[in-house]
C-alpha cells in the first residue's frame, strides 16, 4: 500500500513539473502598466467613436496558441490567456474574428456606447454584456503593444492622454469569400460590340458613411462580364471610391461611351455605392467620390443626367444594374444634414426604349448588405442568377425578364428573414 501510495505521489509531482513546464513555456503578450489597464477599464467612448473591448478567456487547452485579433481586415493586437485590448471605432458596420476568417462576428456599432467581444480556443467569437464583460474581465490584463500616445474623452468630457492598447482607423470591410466569387467554367463566346462602365464606391472624400462591399460586388461585377457574359476586358471601365469622382462620371457617360459605343452595341452599366435625394425636386442621384448630399445638385450626378446620356447612344440595348437607394433612409443612401428622408419615385426620369433598369430597392426602401457572404444583398443575387439560372444567352446576352423573377423573391426573403427589412428590388423598362 505504501508503496502504490509513494508511486502514486511521485506520478502527480511528475505532472506537477509538467504542467509548470507547459505554463511557463505559453504564449504571452506584453501587458500594460497596472496604473494604465485601470484608466483603460474605466475609459468611455470619445464623441463621435465607439468603444471596442475584445477579451480572451481562460482556457488551458488554447493557452499554447496567440489569438492575433483582425478587425476590418487589420490587426488590432495579439492576445494570450486573460488579456484584452480596447479599440476605438467609427459608428457603422465592422467585423471581428480571432485570426480565422470563418469565424466572422459582424458589429453594428453606434456612437457613443461600448461593446464587448470574447474570444476563445472552444468557441467562435461572441458579443457579450457589459456587465458579464466586465466582471469576467476583472483580472485581466491589457496588452500593451505600443507606447503612442492618443487622445481619450474620458465620462468628464477631459482629455487624458493615455498609452495605445490598439487602435484603428475605420477600413474597408474585410473580405468574405461566398459561392459566388468562384465564376462558372464554362466558356463564353467574346461579343466584341460590348461595353460597361463599372462603379464601386466604398469610401467617400466627405467622410460619409462607408457602403459596405461596394468595391468588392463592383470588381466581381467586372469578373462576371468578361469571363461569364463575353465582354472583352478593354471595352469595360470600373472605377472604385477616388477614381470615381464626379468628372469621372461625365468622361465616361458622356465622352466615353458615345466615342465607342456603335450601331447593336450591348451596354452594361453596373453602379455599387450611395444614392441620395434632392429634397427639394425630389430627383435621385448617384453620390460619386468627391459627392456631397448637402450640395447634391452641384456635386452628384442624377439619375436623369445617366439616363439621358446612355439615350443618346445607337446601342440596341442598354442594361443598368443599380445596388443604391435613394430615399436618404439608410442602406446604401444619404441624405443632407437636417433633411428629412423621402418616398421616391424611380420613374420620375424613366429611360429610353432600349434601356432596362434592374435597382435593388423601391423608392422608400433601403438596398441591405448580405454580410455573410461579403456583398450588397442585390449584387449577390444578381450574380448568383448569373452564375446558376439559365438567364445567360449563347451570344453572352441576358434574359432580364427571367433573371428578375429569380433575383425579385430571393432578395424579398433574406431582407424579411434576416434584417426585418422589406426590400423589393425593380424593373424599369424604358418607354418610347
Amino acid at each position: 500500500m505504501d508503496g502504490n501510495v509513494k508511486k502514486y505521489t511521485a506520478r502527480v509531482i511528475l505532472l506537477l513539473v509538467i504542467l509548470s513546464m507547459l505554463l511557463s513555456a505559453c504564449a504571452s503578450v506584453p501587458v500594460a502598466s497596472p496604473e494604465m489597464d485601470m484608466k483603460m477599464k474605466s475609459m468611455a467612448p470619445p464623441p463621435g467613436k465607439a468603444l471596442l473591448y475584445v477579451y480572451r478567456n481562460a482556457v488551458f487547452a488554447g493557452s499554447s496558441v496567440l489569438f492575433k485579433i483582425i478587425v476590418d481586415g487589420n490587426t488590432a493586437g495579439t492576445l494570450a490567456e486573460r488579456t484584452y485590448l480596447a479599440v476605438l471605432l467609427e459608428p457603422g458596420k465592422h467585423r471581428v474574428h480571432d485570426g480565422n476568417p470563418q469565424n466572422l462576428l459582424p458589429l453594428n456599432i453606434e456612437a457613443g456606447k461600448t461593446y464587448y467581444v470574447k474570444v476563445s480556443a472552444v468557441s467562435n467569437p461572441s458579443s457579450v454584456r457589459e456587465d458579464n464583460a466586465r466582471k469576467a474581465m476583472a483580472d485581466y490584463k491589457l496588452i500593451d503593444e505600443s507606447e503612442e500616445p492618443i487622445q481619450i474623452t474620458s465620462a468628464s468630457a477631459k482629455p487624458t492622454n493615455v498609452a495605445r492598447a490598439s487602435s484603428i482607423e475605420p477600413m474597408p470591410a474585410m473580405t468574405v469569400r461566398s459561392d459566388i466569387d468562384d465564376l462558372p467554367l464554362a466558356k463564353v463566346k467574346q461579343n466584341k460590340n460590348s461595353y460597361a462602365i463599372v462603379i464601386g464606391i466604398e469610401s467617400y472624400r466627405q467622410k460619409l458613411p462607408a457602403a459596405d462591399f461596394a468595391v468588392q460586388d463592383a470588381k466581381l461585377v467586372t469578373e462576371y462580364l468578361t469571363k461569364v457574359m463575353g465582354y472583352p476586358e478593354e471595352n469595360i471601365v470600373t472605377v472604385l471610391n477616388d477614381h470615381a469622382t464626379k468628372g469621372d462620371f461625365e468622361k465616361y457617360f458622356e465622352k466615353w461611351l458615345p466615342n465607342n459605343v456603335e450601331k447593336d452595341s450591348t451596354v452594361f452599366v453596373y453602379y455599387s455605392g450611395h444614392g441620395a435625394p434632392n429634397p427639394k425636386s425630389g430627383s435621385a442621384y448617384l453620390v460619386p467620390y468627391d459627392g456631397d448630399p448637402s450640395f447634391i445638385d452641384e456635386t452628384g450626378y442624377s439619375l436623369k443626367r445617366m439616363y439621358a446620356a446612355l439615350g443618346k447612344l445607337p446601342a440596341k440595348e442598354v442594361i443598368v444594374a443599380l445596388d443604391s437607394c435613394f430615399s436618404g433612409a439608410g442602406g446604401r443612401s444619404v441624405l443632407a444634414k437636417g433633411a428629412r428622408p423621402l418616398v421616391m419615385n424611380l420613374n420620375t426620369a424613366p429611360p429610353a426604349k432600349n434601356m432596362t433598369v434592374l435597382a435593388a430597392s423601391s423608392g422608400e426602401q433601403i438596398s441591405s448588405t448580405y454580410d455573410e457572404k461579403g456583398h450588397g444583398l442585390f449584387t449577390y443575387f444578381m450574380l448568383k442568377g448569373i452564375r446558376n439560372e439559365d438567364v445567360v444567352k449563347q451570344d453572352g446576352s441576358l434574359d432580364i425578364p427571367a433573371l428578375f423573377d429569380y433575383v425579385k423573391p430571393q432578395v424579398q426573403s433574406i431582407a424579411r428573414k434576416k434584417y426585418n427589412n422589406e426590400q423589393t428590388p425593380q424593373l424599369i423598362e424604358g418607354k418610347s
